[in-house]
């Protein structure tokens, strides 16, 4: 599959949904949380929900190793590739298997955020939305927490350096504080960065606490709000407030949200308890930022969620919401 799956003047400013098999092979195998089984699941849901018939599908690419090092270091890229061709090890300390074919799976799924990134920039569309991508634990030097290239802090980078953005802000609402996200642009005033999620003290990776809003010249442009287990809807609008608060005062140009649905009630690592709901507001709101201030133009990634009905049903949200603020 190559570029857009239906052309033409009629599918000028639709939604882009990323589907392709290279993004949908960056997975741990069968029996893992995060299985390569997490992208058709999604796309069956869009399917039989009606909303697929609403949007466009557009392929992913092998991101370039110029676009990787935007972000990741060498050393790091070579480790990533050395490993994965070896098999068989590990490329963190604790949940994240190397083998064979993965170094090329994660570049496709920066490729498919690249994609999308680059195909609202040039007007084709003022939204897009990738299932297998939100890969918001992997740090410029490191693998962390399933994710191995950070998508994220990729598109954010290339926003700015490509397009010539002064401002970003990326939003995340993932059960797991987005550290990788985090701690890369901490100093960095022009990257704003709105975490919800569940207090480190109860889950990985122990960050994302109320005082860390930035740091030097980046001071007051980050907001972690971690919430405590078990928290459900009431907790999420309420903090919910304090997000759009200060993505108003940021006027955004762009807008990356990070809509793990391992946030959800029911999920079997995390312990928040949100709704279906929830998510589909987060991206109602966002559509109306967005649209205030950054031309309309946001990027939905995936990121977390292991039971498969929440990460289909909470994803299929994010995504019809966005057809609807078009």
């Amino acid at each position: 599959m190559d570029g857009e799956k239906v052309a033409g003047m009629s599918n000028v400013g639709k939604v882009r949904v990323i589907r392709d098999p290279a993004t949908a092979a960056y997975g741990f195998g069968h029996g893992h949380p995060f299985g390569p089984d997490r992208h058709d699941v999604f796309h069956a849901e869009l399917q039989s929900s009606g909303v697929a018939e609403e949007v466009v599908m557009l392929a992913a690419r092998q991101a370039s190793r110029d676009e990787l090092l935007s972000y990741h270091t060498e050393d790091y890229l070579n480790f990533v590739r050395d490993t994965c061709d070896g098999g068989g090890a590990m490329l963190d300390a604790q949940d994240t298997p190397a083998f064979a074919g993965l170094y090329e799976a994660a570049a496709a799924c920066v490729g498919g955020t690249l994609n999308l990134v680059d195909s609202i920039m040039r007007g084709e569309t003022r939204r897009g939305f990738i299932p297998i991508g939100g890969l918001h634990h992997a740090y410029r030097d490191h693998t962390a927490g399933f994710c191995v290239f950070n998508d994220c802090g990729i598109a954010a980078e290339l926003l700015r350096t490509r397009y010539g953005l002064g401002s970003v802000a990326y939003v995340d609402i993932d059960a797991h504080h987005g550290d990788g996200m985090f701690y890369a642009f901490e100093a960095d005033p022009t990257v704003f960065i709105a975490d919800m999620h569940e207090d480190g003290r109860a889950l990985f990776p122990g960050t994302g606490h109320r005082h860390e809003t930035g740091t030097g010249p980046a001071v007051g442009t980050k907001l972690n709000i971690p919430l405590p287990p078990k928290a459900g809807d009431e907790r999420f609008y309420k903090a919910w407030e304090e997000v759009e608060t200060f993505l108003e005062a940021a006027r955004p140009e762009f807008i990356l949200f990070q809509c793990g649905a391992d946030s959800i009630a029911g999920d079997p690592i995390t312990h928040l308890k949100f709704s279906v709901d929830a998510h589909a507001y987060a991206a109602r709101r966002l559509c109306d930022i967005a649209n205030r201030h950054a031309g309309g133009r946001i990027l939905g990634m995936g990121g977390g969620g292991y039971n498969r009905d929440n990460l289909a049903k909470g994803w299929t949200a994010v995504v019809r919401e966005f057809v609807q603020a078009l």
